[in-house]
């Protein structure tokens, strides 16, 4: 059987809707990790559990990373459970894309575990029908007892509204829209954003061109060994919002930047140079509240995602606030309807995290379906 024909039940009649058991939605690293836990567990791929994927391949969002993200750039990728990296990939060359490591890697582990993960398929909307959900895709019609979503955030990247932006006469662009530094040599670009793909970013622009390096605060530069009590409090810190229904912070929002060789060396050439958020954007350039422009050919925004949830919105899971109320051991769990799970949101969006998110979905989302486990 091809790629894009995973094992599934038999298909009904036109109009009829494929029943499986949970429905993956989106298969990078949490909606794998979710698939091979719901497989451990001794649900069958077709009527125990069906995975969906937008993307023509497998790899996530890592197939679309720009080509200088490799495995000696890339901040660490995780192994997923009960698969090493190494298995499938030779991490002991750096050179090798991000975009190409990580796919390969994923392709193999869908294999290795017969996780059959159909694509591409599109997730167009999830509604509630009684005891199941309807799952319309621009393709067939699913329905589902429990969903799990990991879609994850590369397909909603954010750019705050300042005034002026629909009248810049340069180029404006997002992360999600780099690919190489080359094309900005003799242009001034401005980059916005304190995360680690603006530092990145920053790196290889400032060394082909000139930059204007700008965030709405100032950067917490971390000194010393982020230890594993370190990280548990800081994912606790995302967690904590996700739980009481607050829109999620990133994880490094809270842990700050390491003090790499990168960051050493970029402070050498004087390239951390921050300066605090333009007022307003003109056709030339930006300009500051006390008068102060810079001419820019190019505005690069470093801005992050928001989770990519369009399609759950007749669920109405959202609060006031724009969050989701989350619950259970890990906050996957929504709080408002215990059949959904979401994977890789909040305290889970990292690899790592969604590693362990993927566990505790799957267990206590058949817990709530009455699926008893295998032993």
């Amino acid at each position: 059987m091809d790629a894009e024909a995973p094992v599934m039940p038999s298909a009904p009649p036109a109009g009829i809707a494929i029943k499986t058991e949970i429905l993956v939605i989106g298969a990078g690293q949490a909606g794998l990790s979710s698939a091979y836990h719901l497989r451990q567990r001794g649900l069958e791929a077709g009527r125990g559990f069906v995975v969906l994927d937008q993307s023509p391949q497998a790899g996530g969002a890592w197939q679309f990373r720009w080509p200088s993200l490799t495995l000696s750039t890339v901040n660490r990728v995780h192994d997923l459970p009960g698969m090493q990296f190494a298995e499938a990939v030779d991490t002991s060359d750096g050179t090798v894309e991000a975009a190409v490591a990580v796919p390969r890697y994923f392709a193999t582990y869908e294999e290795k575990f017969g996780l059959n993960v159909y694509r591409p398929v599109k997730v167009q909307v999830v509604c509630p029908r009684a005891e199941r959900f309807r799952v319309e895709t621009d393709r067939e019609t699913f329905s589902a007892r429990g969903i799990i979503n990991a879609t994850g955030t590369w397909e909603t990247p954010y750019i705050p509204d300042y005034p002026g932006r629909e009248r810049f006469r340069g180029r404006q662009l997002h992360t999600r829209d780099y690919r190489t530094a080359v094309e900005f040599a003799g242009q001034h670009v401005v980059i916005v954003g304190g995360g680690i793909s603006a530092i990145q970013l920053l790196n290889e622009i400032s060394q082909v061109t000139t930059t204007t390096w700008v965030t709405r605060r100032p950067p917490q530069f971390r000194d010393g060994p982020f230890d594993q009590e370190a990280g548990r409090a800081a994912v606790k810190l995302v967690e904590d919002r996700a739980r009481q229904g607050l829109p999620p912070n990133s994880v490094v929002s809270v842990t700050g930047l390491p003090r790499s060789p990168l960051i050493e060396a970029m402070e050498a050439r004087g390239v951390l140079k921050r300066l605090p958020m333009f007022a307003e954007i003109t056709e030339t350039g930006v300009r500051w509240d006390d008068g102060t422009e810079q001419r820019a050919d190019v505005i690069l925004w470093c801005t992050g995602f928001r989770s990519s949830l369009d399609h759950l919105a007749p669920l109405m899971l959202r609060e006031p606030s724009g969050g989701i109320v989350m619950g259970g051991r890990l906050a996957t769990q929504v709080v408002k309807d215990p059949r959904v799970h979401l994977v890789g949101y909040g305290p889970s969006a990292s690899t790592v995290g969604a590693n362990r998110a993927g566990s505790a979905a799957a267990a206590e989302l058949m817990a709530t379906l009455g699926i008893p486990a295998e032993k």
